[in-house]
């Protein structure tokens, strides 16, 4: 299938590693130039080594902590001077849970701090890079939010504010940004076998006496995750990559869940 993203340019902030690096490969593979935004350079100008070494593509990194509007800035003119439109924004960055303690009782700072970094932080990166966005029907913008967004897990009190401003959000900036012909969508991916995903199964089975295995399994049944499985960074990837493309043009506004089925609510 064509996708019509060949010599584009995406811009994915939290691009060094889990669904972010997904996502910039999956990109780079349908010919996009890139723009990875993260805190470490080090890891940064690993995945863009690797990116190089498979892709014919350009690759510009930028390390850069988009809780501070300075930053972002920043990083925006460094973007442009590279490539001066910008055709898909990807704003993934977020962290895991801090601590595994009741977070009702955090401070002020712990809580403003989540915020800062995911949801206030994409709003910053979204105002940076806009005015720089293609207007000619190619310009997407793609919220990466998730499933603490749309049920209750705990503890993730904060990933849930989150994540659930980061959907409503969206519907709102669809509708700003239509006059300008972009299109703003949200990925809601569900447990994913992300790097610290992958410590903390091995962990808690650890915990548990059971292998990572026969913990998942476990898990997944639990929370009613009909696929009965985690998925893939890959896997959010590739509606990502649709999103970005041309066959997803009359997409706007959506909310489209890449969870295995956790959304049915199943229940034995």
């Amino acid at each position: 299938m064509e996708l019509g993203l060949e010599g584009r340019t995406a811009v994915i902030t939290g691009g060094s590693k889990g669904i972010g690096k997904a996502i910039a490969l999956g990109l780079a593979a349908e010919g996009c130039h890139l723009v990875l935004l993260a805190r470490g350079q080090e890891l940064l100008d690993a995945t863009a080594e690797e990116i190089r070494g498979r892709f014919d593509v350009g690759v510009l990194t930028v390390s850069a902590d988009i809780r501070e509007a300075d930053s972002v800035k920043a990083a925006a003119a460094r973007a442009v001077e590279r490539f001066p439109t910008v055709h898909v924004l990807v704003n993934n960055a977020g962290g895991p849970i801090k601590r595994m303690d009741r977070q009702i009782e955090w401070s002020d700072t712990d809580w403003v701090d989540d915020i800062n970094l995911k949801m206030i932080g994409m709003l910053r990166v979204t105002q940076a890079f806009l005015p720089h966005m293609a207007r000619d029907g190619s310009g997407r913008i793609i919220n990466i939010s998730g499933i603490a967004g749309t049920s209750v897990l705990g503890p993730a009190l904060t990933h849930g504010f989150n994540n659930s401003a980061m959907i409503h959000v969206t519907g709102y900036m669809a509708a700003d940004m239509a006059k300008e012909n972009i299109t703003v969508n949200a990925v809601v991916p569900g447990l994913i076998g992300t790097e610290w995903r992958q410590a903390w199964a091995e962990n808690m089975g650890k915990q548990l006496n059971k292998t990572t295995e026969e913990f998942l399994d476990e898990y997944c049944k639990r929370i009613g995750i009909i696929s009965g499985r985690w998925g893939s960074p890959e896997e959010v990837m590739d509606t990502v990559v649709f999103l970005a493309s041309d066959r997803a043009r009359y997409i706007n506004g959506a909310q489209i869940a890449v969870d295995g089925g956790y959304g049915v609510n199943a229940r034995a």
